[in-house]
């Protein structure tokens, strides 16, 4: 007889054994919520009313949840940004700029890698486009090819952390919290991660200067001026369109879904300049709507917002839209949204069908008593907080090399977030807690990308590298950086300052001492007499 007890272990049981088997991760966890639903039934653990919450949560808290609309906005901008060409002019300017020095180019590849995530936040292309362009350059200056395969692969990851990663977008939602105090949380371990991997390639410039040559100086196409305006021309449009998405969420001047609806015309705008079909006269109302939002913005500072300034800003949106149609007209570009699109399409169709799954599994595990299971079972490791920490995070890290990091956030974060809110309030207090453990499994999951033998990452650059490269250099390779970003999560542990820094400081008032003094006011005294008569 199967009591009450025994279900919680068996569906999670079950959900493992299915997805070790392979069948798909959306359909495994409806049918077993299903299945194990309607078990729960003929045994008298809940009735068929209980079901009811499945369609209600799928329609209220799935489909027209306005947060998650953010994510085929944020999608589609990483997927036009990724081909436009972005990519290829940064990293020949960066590795020119640092090629001379040792270790130079890895330095290009990392800081393309950082701002590249600012702007894209996703992983796949990012990695393969960098491989495809960096990758036979350090092979031909001599580089180890370990360190070419681990640093291309690790800098590729590091869009699953930085703003405006679409996995701190899902972490935002499973975990209740706004999506720009993840991104603020976010920001500081993003930057370290970064100072790791470059402080890495330093210490091997010393150590071992052979694996990390500097590039001859006769080499260099460019020099001077010539160098920096190539180096300025990627940076500075690419920092306008991260202040665009992030800076105007990050202020409240702008929600999550139209920043993200801002970032994808951005994108193509970005596209269409970076075009060397981009039009003369095209370029022309470029600069006019940038000198008229420049005079917009002035104006709103330090005056009222009166006629100039909706003058200029319409300027600017005459450009913007401009650039749009010319980005239409160009055959190259066209194709290029067209690909945007289905790339859009088939990423949020898999988002919602795996949250569907997620909410038939997550509502009957939660009627069998799922949740006090899971919470008995957390609360009571050795350790305390720190042990609850890091339990959760080998389990994660354990767990990433089977499933991706969308199946582990719908799956197991709302199962322990109830209970890391519990644990982790007492040591950063009760708004920063979850923020903190968010951003702590994204530094996790990163992981997922880069180890063997599923990460991702690895696949992208096996199918790009040359046949020269081997197998087992790619794998080798990261090694280092798996070890880099672990060592990440334990700063991030250790030193929750590193995500809360940045975050609102809780109010220190006491509600239970507020006290309102209300002014008394006299008032002439009532008069109870008898209504006056009048005369017909």
């Amino acid at each position: 007889m199967i009591t009450l007890e025994m279900m919680p272990p068996l569906m999670f049981g079950g959900l493992v054994l299915s997805m070790l088997i392979g069948f798909p991760v959306a359909f495994t966890l409806a049918s077993i919520g299903l299945l194990f639903g309607f078990l729960s039934i003929h045994l008298g653990f809940f009735d068929l009313n209980f079901l009811q919450a499945i369609p209600g949560r799928v329609f209220g808290s799935v489909l027209s949840n306005e947060l998650l609309l953010a994510i085929p906005f944020f999608t589609f901008m990483g997927a036009i940004l990724e081909r436009c060409g972005l990519a290829e002019d940064m990293l020949d300017s960066m590795g020119q700029l640092f090629g001379p020095i040792r270790g130079g180019l890895g330095y290009s590849v990392i800081i393309v890698g950082f701002i590249l995530g600012a702007i894209t936040g996703t992983v796949a292309a990012q990695v393969i486009a960098m491989a495809m362009i960096s990758m036979p350059v350090m092979i031909r200056y001599g580089y180890n090819i370990r360190y070419i395969t681990g640093v291309l692969a690790a800098s590729g990851t590091i869009t699953q952390l930085v703003p405006p990663s679409l996995v701190l977008i899902v972490l935002a939602d499973q975990l209740g919290k706004s999506v720009g105090d993840m991104y603020l949380g976010a920001w500081g371990p993003s930057v370290f991660q970064i100072l790791l991997f470059a402080g890495y390639t330093f210490l091997l410039s010393i150590f071992k200067p052979s694996h990390v040559p500097a590039v001859p100086k006769t080499a260099l196409t460019l020099t001077g001026w010539p160098l920096w305006r190539k180096c300025l021309m990627g940076i500075i449009p690419s920092a306008v369109l991260i202040f665009v998405v992030l800076g105007t969420m990050m202020m409240g001047l702008a929600t999550p879904t139209e920043a993200g609806a801002m970032g994808a015309v951005g994108a193509i705008v970005l596209a269409a300049i970076h075009s060397k079909d981009f039009s003369t006269t095209g370029r022309k109302i470029m600069i006019a709507g940038v000198i008229a939002a420049g005079i917009g913005t002035m104006v709103g500072i330090f005056f009222s917002e009166g006629i100039i300034f909706k003058a200029a800003f319409a300027v600017t949106y005459f450009a913007v839209v401009w650039i749009c149609l010319e980005a239409v007209r160009i055959p190259e570009l066209r194709g290029l949204i067209k690909q945007g699109y289905e790339t859009t399409m088939r990423i949020t169709t898999m988002v919602v069908f795996i949250l569907i799954g997620s909410t038939c599994f997550s509502v009957v595990f939660l009627g069998v008593s799922g949740g006090v299971w899971l919470e008995h079972m957390l609360t009571t490791l050795p350790g305390g907080v720190w042990g609850f920490l890091i339990f959760i995070n080998l389990f994660i890290f354990f767990l990433a090399f089977f499933l991706d990091f969308f199946e582990i956030a719908f799956i197991i974060l709302p199962m322990i977030a109830p209970i890391a809110q519990k644990i982790l309030a007492p040591v950063v207090g009760p708004d920063a807690a979850l923020i903190w453990f968010g951003v702590m499994l994204c530094v996790n999951m990163q992981t997922s990308f880069l180890h063997p033998p599923f990460g991702f990452a690895l696949f992208y650059l096996r199918g790009v590298a040359p046949r020269e490269v081997k197998s087992s250099d790619i794998y080798w390779g990261a090694m280092p950086w798996i070890g880099l970003q672990l060592i990440m999560v334990a700063l991030v542990i250790a030193f929750p300052i590193t995500v809360t820094a940045l975050l609102d400081k809780p109010s220190n008032v006491d509600p239970n001492k507020i006290r309102i003094d209300i002014p008394q006011i006299d008032l002439a005294p009532l008069d109870f007499g008898e209504p006056p008569k009048f005369q017909k």
